[in-house]
């Protein structure tokens, strides 16, 4: 399949190295958690493999914890 996605949405200039990251995890961290989630991983990536600032794209789905079964078919946090 083709992820589909646009060069320059938001004036972000994409290339076709594009990587895509969906992260899932609780709904608990602040919204300055998250922006400093998102610039360490692309510090990171562009450290080691050297990927493009630009060329990162991560989306964060953020779940309540009662909503997860860590095994056994139980919800432990419901």
């Amino acid at each position: 399949a083709n992820f589909r996605y646009s060069p320059l949405y938001l004036g972000i200039a994409r290339t076709d190295d594009l990587v895509f990251i969906q992260i899932t995890a609780n709904n608990t961290r602040s919204s300055d958690q998250k922006k400093a989630l998102f610039k360490r991983i692309v510090e990171l990536l562009g450290e080691n493999p050297g990927l493009r600032r630009e060329d990162i794209f991560i989306g964060l789905v953020e779940v309540p914890k009662e909503n997860w079964s860590l095994g056994n078919g139980i919800a432990q946090y419901a």
